[in-house]
């Protein structure tokens, strides 16, 4: 697997992730990036090992009127690159929560 290139919008979506914003939408609130920018970094992050994700029961969507929701969490391999992010990029800290949470956001 390729490491994906350290950004500074990569590192947003990692910080919220492990923050608790687990799907596409509410990783977007949480960072304002457009839905441009985040949908293929979670791709990239997926493929490169960084995240693992799984999609919801149709049931529970259907019952909320809305399509199912893919939820994402860090794996090891992307608590590094968030390590590696925030020391990079220390700004993270301020745009997205106030510091990574203790277990950065593993299932």
């Amino acid at each position: 697997m390729r490491r994906p290139n350290l950004t500074f919008p990569t590192g947003l979506v990692l910080q919220a992730i492990s923050h608790g914003n687990r799907h596409g939408f509410d990783i977007i609130d949480a960072t304002g990036l457009p839905s441009g920018t985040v949908y293929p970094a979670l791709r990239r992050l997926e493929g490169a090992g960084c995240l693992s994700s799984r999609w919801e029961a149709r049931d529970t969507a259907a019952a909320e009127g809305r399509p199912p929701r893919c939820y994402y969490v860090l794996t090891p391999a992307g608590e590094s690159l968030l390590d590696q992010a925030l020391e990079r990029f220390p700004a993270i800290l301020w745009t997205v929560g106030a510091g990574p949470s203790p277990e950065h956001g593993t299932a």
